[in-house]
């Protein structure tokens, strides 16, 4: 694991975030093969930081030993917010918002994540507007591009682009009712329901980036981060899990498909992927994180369109270029700003001496 971690740190911001939304990708793809086998996704849920716990506390206690005495109250709490606002909470939102609208329309409304956290970031200090700068104009139009992208990829189909590899890992099976592929609703109130519930997810995930960044800044320890984080949204997915789950043969793993899943997203999923969220937000911020989960849905669209035999359409390839485009835009500004400040730290250290001479 130390040569991993060595490689993980060698490897750019950027490409980071790229293999984040990969791996929640892959994520979307596991949720759909659990819930196809039957499985309830509140305990996908559980389960999921259930496994990223049995990773990551070893690794904290091996890796960062001397992070235990600096664990207080303060770390507590925001490690108790990461679990709630990444973990149970923003999970089980983004469920509910499936069962009470569609999983196109829920994608959909994952894609405010950047514009939330760019409006939380600024309401806490953590990112300047700075309109009248070229590089805050970069930030606020390529976020827009970027939402807007996201909205033409869900929403817009056109024509159909074949180019299907005929593999459909879910063999075509009867959704069960808690699978993602039924659970569209035409019932007006459940749907505005589900709405409010996925803009509240969105909410959720922005303030588990603001407090992943407030609790890097005293306690700069990633993998116990992480670490406090899982046992946080284990105990948390747990006990909502048990408390709208009744059936006890719905905790039952075997050497089928619910294992496969639930390794996958606890292990991958929460362990490696919030390792990697907490290492770019420690590196550039909340924002530069959620700048690219629109991306995300490009990722899910060609992985479900080559095991999941789904299919593409002309307003996914559209969509997808003005992702590409607005991520690339808020990568500039961002790059710009940066270098903006690192050519202020000289000049003004320099004037500091030349004052101190003067006096």
């Amino acid at each position: 694991m130390g040569r991993v971690g060595n490689l993980i740190h060698g490897l750019k911001p950027p490409l980071l975030m790229v293999l984040v939304q990969v791996i929640f990708a892959g994520v979307n793809v596991m949720y759909k093969l659990a819930a196809n086998d039957g499985m309830n996704l509140r305990i996908i849920i559980a389960y999921r930081f259930m496994f990223a716990t049995a990773i990551m506390v070893p690794l904290a206690l091996i890796l960062e030993r001397t992070s235990l005495g600096k664990i207080n109250r303060m770390v507590l709490f925001q490690a108790f917010l990461c679990g709630l606002f990444g973990g149970s909470l923003g999970q089980n939102l983004y469920v509910q918002s499936l069962v009470f609208t569609s999983a196109t329309f829920a994608a959909a409304m994952v894609n405010l994540v950047p514009a939330v956290t760019y409006i939380l970031a600024i309401c806490f200090k953590m990112e300047k507007l700075a309109i009248r700068t070229v590089a805050g104009k970069a930030k606020v139009l390529g976020t827009v591009i970027g939402i807007g992208g996201a909205m033409v990829f869900t929403f817009y189909k056109g024509i159909e682009i074949n180019w299907s590899t005929d593999v459909n890992l879910l063999h075509h099976h009867q959704q069960q009712p808690g699978g993602p592929a039924g659970l569209s609703s035409h019932d007006t109130g459940k749907f505005i329901l589900g709405a409010f519930l996925g803009f509240l997810c969105c909410i959720s995930v922005a303030l588990w980036l603001i407090t992943q960044a407030k609790m890097s800044v005293k306690f700069p320890y990633l993998y116990s981060t992480t670490a406090l984080m899982c046992i946080m949204g284990s105990i948390q997915g747990s006990v909502i899990a048990l408390c709208t789950e009744k059936d006890w043969s719905q905790w039952k793993l075997g050497w089928n498909v619910r294992l496969l899943a639930v390794a996958f997203v606890g292990i991958i999923g929460s362990a490696l992927l919030v390792f990697l969220v907490s290492w770019s937000v420690n590196l550039r911020g909340p924002l530069y994180v959620s700048i690219f989960n629109p991306l995300g849905l490009v990722f899910v669209a060609i992985i479900g369109s080559l095991l999941l035999d789904e299919k593409l359409h002309l307003g996914s390839i559209i969509g997808g270029i003005l992702i590409v485009c607005g991520l690339y835009t808020v990568l500039w500004g961002k790059a710009k700003e940066m270098k903006q400040k690192t050519q202020l730290v000289p000049t003004s250290t320099a004037d500091k001496e030349s004052e101190g001479t003067e006096e």
